[in-house]
């Protein structure tokens, strides 16, 4: 498939604890765009969406890769919560360059909600 013919689904996550998201596919998406970029595009795409208002003006900061297509899923029903070092989509990096492909799932959310679920979810366990 052409770099430029791509579906991304996008997680949209306002609320781990309430495990409040919707989806949102983005279509025709370049491989070649950074990050900052699609997250530029994915914010358009919320703003003009069927999505409830409280998304629309949510401050959404960090993308992560979730699953890829065809590839495993996770046991938690909000987000994969392993491999940060490796699925968060990092910044001034091209889509290509950070292994997302067609199809590849991704969570959009905000990082400061993400860090204080992690740390009650870690001391429950």
């Amino acid at each position: 498939m052409p770099n430029n013919d791509c579906v991304l689904p996008i997680r949209l996550i306002r609320s781990f604890e309430h495990r409040n998201l919707r989806f949102l596919p983005v279509r025709a998406v370049d491989l070649n765009l950074t990050t900052e970029q699609l997250m530029k595009i994915i914010l358009e795409n919320v703003k003009t969406s069927s999505v409830p208002p409280p998304f629309k003006k949510y401050e959404f900061d960090t993308l992560k890769i979730e699953h890829q297509a065809h590839g495993a899923k996770t046991n938690n029903p909000v987000m994969n919560c392993e491999n940060d070092d490796t699925l968060m989509l990092k910044p001034g990096l091209t889509l290509m360059e950070q292994n997302v492909r067609n199809e590849t799932e991704l969570a959009f959310f905000k990082r400061s909600d993400y860090e204080a679920y992690l740390s009650t979810t870690s001391s429950q366990n």
